[in-house]
């Protein structure tokens, strides 16, 4: 008979025991079970004399369910999903977007919620739990995602600088500088229009290349350390902080875009602008991008891959349904976003409308002045006499086409939509700085909650460090908001805006998706979709049916494949470009990127993606004495206390106890079980499956029920801490 032995798990070294089973010298072989303490369900974190402070929480539903809205309905859902919604289709890309979200998107959203649920620990020691092999996912997700917090900060930069020049009348951006001493920076502003202007030469003052960056501009950075001080006193505390600030990030927006929404309907030409957006041109959906500019927006619509998810998964208490919570926030992300661009473009309507009505009057003043027409002609009387000229006569006469359809189709996105096109359109509303404050306070609610989601999951990560547990969690993520501040410099030159694209471009988009797909791989096929699923059963009392089986174990893969296929396809057979800002054409024009750029791009990839093939590897062949404590997230040290060192004592008196035992939490991200649930009869009723059979011990004189040492009721109330067991 094998024999128990109670052993105190190290802390510092590479022990694969809570996840291999062992070969003894004796010939038999050994399970580790791991007995953790009970989670308590509250924000505060208690702390245990000797003990590891346990693992905070939620202090309600709501403040979950705002947390995870806020961090992925961000700015995507308000100047990228209109712009796809124009350039694919109109209202046939809903089509694409639908069928991605449900084949994609919420069976990953679910399998990063629910396996931070379950095993209540950040990406790095959730992927270590489930096998240490895997341990470079966690590490490659906490890199990309500091790649993205690095730039998706920026953002929130410009922001403030807008903002602050909101309360400004009037707008600063409404009207060109009047006698700079500078004359060419007037015929640049001509040139061009006012609000791309104030863009480029009053914000970012742009250089004309990656090569010349033009220096730091002193107000950005100022800006950037204003937002990094924000988040960072948002942040510092974990969701004992931040949880409290997501009642304001996440639900202002709505309320701004309600406002947006009532006056934009009101306007004249909202109508035209709702048509031109929404007009279904089904023949768009037989060219193969619209369905992977769907799937691409569906993957970072939500979030996925950044380890966040997971962060805040763990946070919800064992028996947290899940998978209501799932299917709510991916309903609220796809309306927001179809909700944002009915907003958006019934304003862009109305602009466009007013830009029709000036290049009309523009027009009738070239036709007054060479005597064909009127110049306080009709509109009937206009289009009439235009019908008769032909495009020559129109060339000739230097006459501008005044279409709305035109006007529509010169749609933006990014930042193009945000700070040039919608701030043309703000400039026409009368009380323009009202309009403008409140939609960049939009703006800077909907940042900082995808910026505090982020970081969470990058800090979230560290913490599963056992070296880094050791600091405090303000003294951490200072450091980390330092780091990024300084590194943000870049992003303060005139070349930022081009910095930020690339790093959009590339650190943001391979890693991800290769990250995701790992993920997914590890889940379903390492850990096994039948374990899973019984654990979301565990935790929910619903089990994933053939929708969820067909979709993480076939669909979902191929597509994250698909997806990453094409990524790698478009950005070798396409030369990657950047817009650059020429003052003298006063217009972005397109540049290939510098060859030592790419090779910083080509860095940046492989530091988001190697991290996962190394970390194998060294496990694998244990090629590393002292593993750096990387996985410590899945080895729960165990102390012995006074009422387990009579059990240490006495090993083997302990096989026969059969008394209740006080094991309440998931062991190595096993089933949260109660005492009803370890009955004979109920174990020897479930059926085997095939990991069941594969985990059980080779001796046949030893009978295992559930992986769980049964304790002496006279002892469990000893039990402030996880005790590791050799069986």
């Amino acid at each position: 008979m094998a024999a128990t032995k109670i052993i105190d798990a190290p802390r510092n070294g590479h022990e694969m025991a809570p996840l291999n089973t062992r070969a003894r010298g004796d010939g038999t072989h050994g399970v580790t079970i791991v007995l953790t303490a009970p989670q308590r369900n509250s924000v505060q974190s208690v702390d245990i004399p000797g003990a590891e402070p346990e693992r905070a929480a939620w202090s309600g539903k709501m403040q979950f369910f705002l947390s995870i809205i806020g961090y992925s309905v961000g700015l995507g859902n308000i100047w990228r999903f209109p712009y796809l919604c124009q350039q694919n289709g109109g209202g046939a890309f809903l089509i694409p977007f639908m069928i991605m979200l449900i084949l994609e998107g919420i069976p990953l959203f679910l399998i990063e919620l629910g396996i931070g649920q379950r095993m209540r620990l950040g990406a790095l020691g959730v992927w270590n739990t489930i096998h240490p092999w895997l341990g470079g996912i966690g590490i490659s997700s906490c890199i990309v995602t500091l790649f993205v917090a690095l730039y998706y900060n920026v953002i929130i930069t410009w922001v403030f600088f807008y903002l602050f020049n909101s309360f400004r009348y009037p707008l600063p951006w409404s009207t060109c500088p009047d006698n700079g001493t500078a004359g060419f920076e007037l015929e640049e502003c001509a040139r061009s229009s006012e609000t791309t202007y104030f863009w480029y030469r009053t914000t970012l003052d742009a250089a004309e290349s990656m090569d010349d960056s033009g220096g730091l501009k002193w107000w950005i950075v100022l800006c950037l350390l204003l937002s990094w001080t924000v988040v960072f006193f948002i942040v510092m505390k974990g969701i004992q902080s931040s949880g409290k600030v997501v009642y304001f990030t996440s639900l202002f927006p709505y309320i701004v875009l309600t406002i947006f929404f009532i006056r934009g309907i009101t306007l004249r030409g909202a109508g035209a602008g709702l048509m031109h957006m929404y007009t279904p041109k089904v023949e768009k959906l037989l060219e193969p991008t619209v369905w992977l500019d769907a799937a691409t927006q569906v993957f970072y619509s939500f979030g996925l891959a950044f380890g966040s998810l997971i962060a805040f998964g763990s946070y919800n208490t064992p028996k947290n349904n899940c998978v209501r919570d799932v299917l709510l926030v991916s309903v609220c992300n796809a309306v927001t976003a179809i909700y944002a661009s009915v907003v958006i473009f019934a304003i862009l309507g109305f602009k466009a409308t007013v830009n029709v009505d000036r290049c009309i009057a523009g027009n009738t003043d070239i036709l007054a002045k060479h005597q064909l027409l009127f110049k306080n002609a009709t509109q009937d009387e206009y289009e009439a006499f235009m019908n008769t000229l032909n495009d020559t006569m129109k060339t000739s006469l230097q006459l501008n086409e005044c279409t709305l359809s035109k006007e529509l189709d010169n749609a933006a996105e990014g930042t193009g939509l945000a700070f040039i096109v919608f701030t043309q359109a703000i400039v026409e509303l009368p009380g323009a700085p009202f309009w403008a404050v409140l939609f960049f306070t939009m703006l800077l609610s909907l940042g900082l909650g995808s910026q505090i989601g982020i970081l969470e999951g990058m800090l979230c990560t560290l913490f599963d460090i056992d070296i880094i547990k050791r600091v405090k969690k303000q003294h951490v993520t200072g450091v980390v908001c330092l780091f990024c501040f300084i590194v943000g410099f870049i992003f303060c030159t005139g070349a930022g805006e081009y910095w930020l694209k690339m790093f959009d471009s590339f650190a943001g988009t391979i890693g991800l998706v290769v990250v995701a797909l790992m993920e997914m791989i590890a889940v379903i096929f390492i850990y096994g979709h039948e374990r899973f699923t019984e654990d979301i059963y565990q935790m929910t009392g619903y089990r994933p049916g053939l929708y969820w089986q067909l979709t993480w174990r076939y669909i979902g893969p191929v597509i994250m494949v698909c997806i990453l296929a094409s990524s790698i396809i478009f950005m070798v057979i396409r030369n990657p470009t950047y817009g650059a800002w020429s003052a003298d054409l006063g217009m972005v024009v397109q540049k290939d990127y510098p060859t030592w750029v790419m090779a910083i791009a080509l860095s940046m990839i492989l530091a988001g993606v190697l991290p996962m093939p190394i970390v194998f590897l060294m496990r694998s062949f244990q090629c590393l004495k002292v593993d750096l404590d990387i996985h410590q997230g899945s080895i729960r040290r165990n102390e012995t206390t006074a009422s387990t060192k009579e059990m240490i004592d006495n090993d083997d008196d302990d096989e026969d106890e059969d008394d209740e035992n006080d094991f309440s939490g998931p062991a190595l991200g096993g089933h949260v079980k109660t005492q009803s649930d370890f009955s004979d009869d109920e174990e020897e009723d479930k059926p085997m499956t095939m990991r069941m059979m594969m985990m059980r011990p080779t001796t046949t004189t030893t009978k295992l029920t559930s992986n769980v040492l049964n304790v002496p009721t006279s002892r469990k109330q000893n039990y402030s801490k996880k005790d590791a067991y050799d069986v």
